[in-house]
């Protein structure tokens, strides 16, 4: 008997009618009461046709439409004056909240559809773009996502963009610069170190004699942080904080319209007038910098001594759980629809895919995830289990540990010989938390036991995002990068709960998976970067200890996983050991 779920064959195309999986996900729903597109009445001139295609992102019959166009005008005028004023309202209505991003990058498609059945009646001319801007992920820095939408939003509204991909050093993004004569330099980077790597960067190009503007974009960065420690950094002033994809929009159109320095001498004149707030200015620094500057902090004797006590305390409230093996095991092949339970759709939808409430009541909006949303979902799980997108991998081990100061210190399995040790933060306040407090104390007599682990989704699902977004799938590549992330999560959840079981408390879950979710089972896990276990570089030594390699885990020269869709841990069996800030 065949117990595999039954997914459906893609219809067959035609060579001049191919299959197009996101105008068959569309069509779908024809029909549906809430599909405005399936009954709006055709325009009645075909200019306003063709801007009303960009932004209701309708590609069927396009070229049918252009063609008409091209009768009364030249092909550069369509773009220029038609299809560009569609992506313009498809940014203000982004920009009012009245059009998720999804569906922004479905205009950005048509748009890009658009453009190439035009170029074949154009001459290749340099200029015809409204400006050029080399675009690079920096150094260390693995993640391409805003880069990427960056990337379409500017592609689709008349720019020139030279997207030179992820882990670039200054080196060559200088290179390309001197390469392609751009009008501007657009660096981006998710982690907060490559914040200081941007830094860098503009001090380097500073001393080159370099003064094209530059704009910076990225999750850790804050307006205060560019508008002040950046701007200092590079010589002519010239940088310009980027929020999203659409500021890096108006900050080209102001570089087109000769408004860019204007713009900069506002931005300076609003600084002077406000109130001097150094808290703010350094807002940017409170993830992995904020704890890691209070690694290495030495203990007072009577805090020495009112730790052991605590950690004593600590120890009564609970007996050290018997792991069924020491060392490391891989799990190579973990069912990828065993996840799906502890997918976290909030942060799929909402964080990755940009599915925003606008406007609508919680119980509106999840009414419309349910109906609108959920079957993108139901199509993406049946493409990545029909094409092996994701290949879920982990390890995960058990190993005697103790605590020594603000030190989690590792042992072989004799637990007399130390094999590594984790240096964390302390809260720097009165009875301050540390990790290590979870764990009994080194010279207690007894040895604790610390579970780690290491995720992947792997690297195919990567690959073909990339490819994705090559090939113009802007809207299928948001959806499958987002969900990569998630899935990655939801495997880190399900070995979490794998460890729990196996030592024996997982019956204390809760059987609610979204309180699950959020913590509900004894115990925490906490991922390296974030402030209790800030250091990154101390993946290293969990990657050794597990064998990391197995499957196919590796570090980069900034300490970042790849995979990208990968994350790892350490795992505390303390009923109290739960989240806390530094």
């Amino acid at each position: 008997m065949n117990d595999a779920p039954y997914i459906p064959k893609k219809p067959a195309g035609t060579p001049d009618d191919p299959y197009d999986p996101l105008q068959y996900f569309i069509a779908l729903f024809e029909g549906r009461k809430g599909e405005a597109s399936a009954k709006k009445k055709r325009a009645d001139t075909i200019e306003d046709v063709l801007k009303e295609r960009i932004i209701d992102g309708d590609k069927k019959g396009l070229e049918g439409d252009l063609d008409e166009a091209r009768k009364t005008h030249a092909p550069l005028f369509i773009i220029n004056d038609i299809l560009l004023a569609g992506m313009k309202v498809v940014g203000e209505l982004f920009g009012s909240g009245k059009m998720q991003l999804p569906f922004v990058l479905q205009s950005a498609e048509t748009m890009k559809k658009a453009v190439a059945h035009l170029e074949q009646f154009m001459e290749k001319i340099e200029g015809q773009q409204k400006g050029t801007i080399v675009l690079a992920t920096v150094k260390g820095d693995v993640h391409d996502i805003g880069k990427n939408l960056v990337d379409i939003i500017l592609t689709n509204n008349g720019y020139k963009v030279i997207n030179l991909g992820i882990k670039q050093p200054i080196a060559n993004i200088i290179t390309a610069v001197n390469e392609n004569k751009p009008d501007a330099i657009g660096l981006s980077g998710l982690l907060v170190k490559s914040t200081v790597v941007m830094r860098e960067n503009l001090e380097e190009l500073t001393q080159l004699g370099f003064k094209l503007p530059v704009l910076l974009g990225g999750a850790a960065l804050t307006r205060a942080y560019v508008e002040e420690d950046c701007v200092a950094a590079y010589g002519s002033g010239r940088v310009a904080y980027a929020q999203d994809a659409f500021d890096g929009l108006d900050l080209m159109n102001k570089l087109a319209d000769g408004q860019f320095d204007t713009h900069l001498d506002e931005i300076k004149k609003r600084k002077h007038n406000r109130p001097s707030n150094a808290k703010a200015k350094q807002r940017w620094s409170q993830n992995e910098v904020a704890g890691a500057e209070l690694i290495g902090r030495e203990l007072r004797p009577m805090e020495v001594e009112a730790i052991k006590l605590k950690r004593a305390e600590l120890a009564k409230q609970v007996s050290v759980p018997a792991p069924p093996f020491w060392g490391a095991r891989i799990i190579e092949n973990v069912p990828f629809k065993a996840l799906i339970p502890y997918l976290n759709e909030q942060m799929l939808f909402t964080f990755h895919w940009g599915f925003k409430k606008a406007g609508k009541s919680l119980d509106e909006y999840w009414k419309w995830v349910e109906t609108d949303v959920k079957p993108i979902l139901k199509r993406l799980i049946d493409e990545c289990e029909r094409e092996d997108i994701l290949q879920p991998k982990a390890a995960y081990g058990y190993f005697k540990c103790a605590a020594e100061g603000n030190d989690l210190v590792l042992f072989d399995e004799s637990g007399t010989k130390e094999t590594g040790r984790f240096s964390l933060p302390r809260q720097d306040k009165e009875g301050g938390i540390c990790v290590s407090d979870f764990f009994r104390e080194i010279d207690s007599g007894e040895r604790d036991v610390l579970a780690m682990q290491v995720v992947t989704a792997g690297q195919k699902v990567a690959d073909v995002a990339r490819e994705w977004f090559a090939n113009n799938r802007y809207q299928d590549y948001l959806y499958l990068h987002g969900f990569g992330v998630e899935i990655a999560e939801s495997l880190a959840e399900y070995i979490h709960k794998r460890i729990r079981s196996e030592l024996g408390f997982g019956h204390e879950d809760d059987r609610d998976v979204k309180k699950l979710l959020k913590q509900g089972y004894r115990g925490s896990r906490y991922s390296f970067g974030y402030p209790a276990v800030p250091r990154l570089e101390d993946q290293k030594l969990l990657l050794e200890l597990l064998g990391a390699e197995r499957i196919g885990i590796e570090l980069s020269e900034e300490f970042q996983l790849h995979p990208e869709q990968s994350t790892s841990a350490i795992v505390v069996h303390h009923p109290q050991a739960k989240y806390f800030n530094i």
